[in-house]
């Protein structure tokens, strides 16, 4: 349910007030008891949460973070030199060890 902010302009105090969509807005101040209220105007309140918002408006395909997806994009290219450098070093030492 929405909150709404009211305002007396006999009184001036405001304060807000959770109402359904179907209620009949306010029109005694709990203060003064006159008919003076008015339903304050005001810009909403937009709270974006969650992992799904972006600076971009564009989801990674994983709907990861795009940051990560790099690093691990990074990663799998420098696997196969990793491999290839592991196998070789495995080699050298089995050629060392026949030679002895």
């Amino acid at each position: 349910m929405p909150v709404y902010t009211y305002r007396c302009e006999n009184c001036g105090v405001q304060f807000e007030r959770q109402q359904s969509y179907t209620d009949e807005p306010l029109k005694v101040c709990p203060e003064c008891r006159k008919k003076s209220l008015k339903k304050v105007i005001s810009p909403v309140r937009v709270v974006f949460k969650g992992s799904g918002f972006y600076s971009t408006d564009h989801k990674s395909p994983s709907g990861g973070d795009p940051s990560r997806d790099t690093k691990k994009e990074e990663a799998k290219e420098n696997k196969p030199k990793e491999t290839k450098l592991k196998e070789t070093k495995i080699a050298e030492s089995k050629t060392s060890e026949k030679s002895e």
